[in-house]
């Protein structure tokens, strides 16, 4: 089991962990957002460093963005023994983590999550990369942080809406890996929640679904329930203006209350489990405002889904609440009756 991740106050989390390490120099890469909110919390707790700040948002997980961070690293003579702290949500995790595993072929970076969907999630296992021309994540590595510091201290700092958004990362884990947590969520609202109970939850699946299988050859391919729809539903959205994009978790929950309907035509989930994920999604995320004119669109952006393989388009869909089975075949028009059952309901 991977034993990189501390939920700890960040401050005593840096300042054991710098102790005992001799780095050449220090960087930390932030967002507008995280650099004013996040990085003062702990700023005068670190040795000498320089910072990287970037733009705000999914749209700037680019190329163009990378370059601006290794020119940054370049500039600052950063050589293999330095570190890289990256302070942000998943965009931040998984660019600044690109940005440091290909430098110099690799130098060390830590994770400091500071959204639930980071916490829960994106900063857990290793994944790391960016997009590219529309494509969701399309270029990246694998490689595992030195260490990932939750502190639940920087939900403190979220908008409700961001909190919603990681929220549905945390029903994901318990759909697919533990059935009594789903029904104990579906109890709640949003604000009622315990946050530091469901992050160490989370954390705990996807550590041991990782361990089993680091680089997504199988088991790993489950973490992917809700993904294969709600990727393309979220890059569709991205091309729209800033108002109408989707943050990642909307997505995510319209591509499971989608992907549970595929179950059940598939007769893998029942008729009362599709209709209790329909309901707890909509309570809590309220419903995606898809067009009919865009089934074929959001249909052709799955051929790019990672989890392809041939022409075959393959999900991860549940078994049951709390058990899901990976590279599941669906055709094109199966996907068009899941979509258009969403935008009927």
């Amino acid at each position: 089991m991977d034993n990189s991740v501390h939920i700890n106050p960040i401050i005593s989390s840096l300042e054991s962990l710098l102790e005992n390490k001799d780095y050449s120099k220090i960087i930390v890469i932030a967002d507008t957002n995280t650099r004013k909110f996040c990085y003062n919390r702990f700023k005068s707790n670190l040795p000498k460093h320089s910072v990287v700040s970037v733009p705000v948002g999914e749209a700037h997980k680019t190329l163009a963005t990378c370059e601006q961070i290794w020119e940054a690293m370049t500039r600052a003579e950063l050589d293999r023994h330095a570190l890289v702290i990256n302070v942000g949500g998943g965009v931040i995790g998984d660019m600044g983590g690109f940005c440091a595993a290909t430098y110099k072929r690799g130098i060390d970076f830590i994770q400091v999550p500071t959204t639930l969907l980071a916490q829960v999630d994106a900063s857990v296992g290793g994944k790391l990369g960016i997009d590219f021309q529309g494509f969701k994540n399309h270029l990246g590595v694998f490689q595992l942080p030195i260490r990932v510091l939750i502190d639940p201290v920087f939900l403190e700092t979220l908008p409700e809406r961001e909190l919603r958004s990681g929220f549905a990362e945390v029903v994901k884990h318990c759909l697919i890996a533990d059935v009594e947590k789903w029904h104990e969520i579906r109890e709640r609202d949003l604000e009622r929640q315990n946050w530091p109970d469901l992050i160490a939850h989370s954390v705990a699946i996807k550590q041991a679904i990782v361990a089993q299988d680091p680089t997504e050859k199988g088991l790993r391919k489950i973490l992917n329930f809700g993904h294969t729809l709600g990727h393309a539903v979220e890059t569709l959205f991205l091309a729209k203006t800033p108002k109408e994009r989707l943050m990642h978790g909307e997505a995510i929950a319209a591509g499971m209350v989608m992907e549970s309907y595929l179950a059940y035509q598939k007769k893998m989930i029942d008729r009362q489990t599709l209709e209790q994920v329909e309901e707890f999604m909509f309570s809590v995320f309220g419903k995606t405002a898809i067009q009919t004119d865009e089934v074929e669109t959001i249909i052709s952006l799955t051929r790019q889904d990672k989890k392809n393989r041939g022409n075959e388009v393959r999900f991860s869909l549940l078994n049951a609440a709390g058990n899901c089975a990976y590279d599941v075949a669906v055709a094109p028009a199966e996907m068009r009756k899941a979509l258009q059952y969403y935008i009927g309901l």
